[in-house]
């Protein structure tokens, strides 16, 4: 078990994660030589080592740092909204995420194509939280229960991939609408409807 960091070292970590977390905003984490992140911070070579030894560490520990936020947001959401309301305003604020943070998107997705196995654990993080968030609106009776979260996961690594695209928003916020009307129960009203919509004269 590690130590826990003194003030002034967890200061220093801090700061280089915020510093880090700029440069991966802005889409130039690979462009910078890996020392140069020290001086962004304020702090020396020696520092930056000490904590983050490679430019892959450094990147894997902002990438758990934005996991754990996600994470706590959707736990924050299952215990103040109801379960249909939480997962809805979870996968809504997730493409406004991605979009706010579109360098960081790319960094991560170039990190993941080089096989990262930290990153591969902080996106199996991301996932039981959203698998939580639909196990909730399955036990609420609102989300259907043959559908599980690995298909809403995929549908957000698509939205992120497709980040290029020109009308981003608009389609990304278009998809999950799709995935929360797939993803809603229907009622036992509209199921015999649509029956005996379909059924032959």
């Amino acid at each position: 078990m590690s130590k826990p960091l003194r003030a002034d070292a967890r200061r220093n970590r801090e700061l280089l994660l915020a510093k880090a977390r700029e440069v991966f905003d802005a889409g130039s984490f690979f462009d910078l030589r890996f020392d140069d992140f020290a001086s962004l911070a304020g702090v020396g070579t020696g520092t930056l080592y000490r904590h983050f030894p490679t430019r892959e560490a450094l990147a894997e520990a902002v990438y758990h740092q934005e996991v754990a936020t996600l994470c706590d947001r959707a736990r924050h959401l299952q215990a103040t909204l109801p379960a249909e309301e939480a997962l809805s305003t979870f996968l809504r604020g997730m493409v406004s995420h991605i979009q706010a943070h579109e360098g960081l998107a790319r960094t991560l997705a170039t990190l993941m194509a080089a096989g990262s196995g930290a990153l591969a654990e902080g996106s199996q993080a991301l996932e039981q939280a959203v698998t939580d968030l639909v196990a909730a609106a399955v036990q609420s009776g609102a989300v259907r229960d043959d559908v599980d979260a690995g298909a809403v996961m995929m549908a957000l690594h698509g939205i992120g991939a497709a980040h290029d695209r020109p009308d981003w928003r608009a389609e990304a916020d278009g998809l999950i609408t799709l995935v929360l009307d797939g993803l809603r129960r229907p009622h036992s009203d509209d199921s015999r409807r649509e029956h005996e919509r379909r059924a032959p004269g």
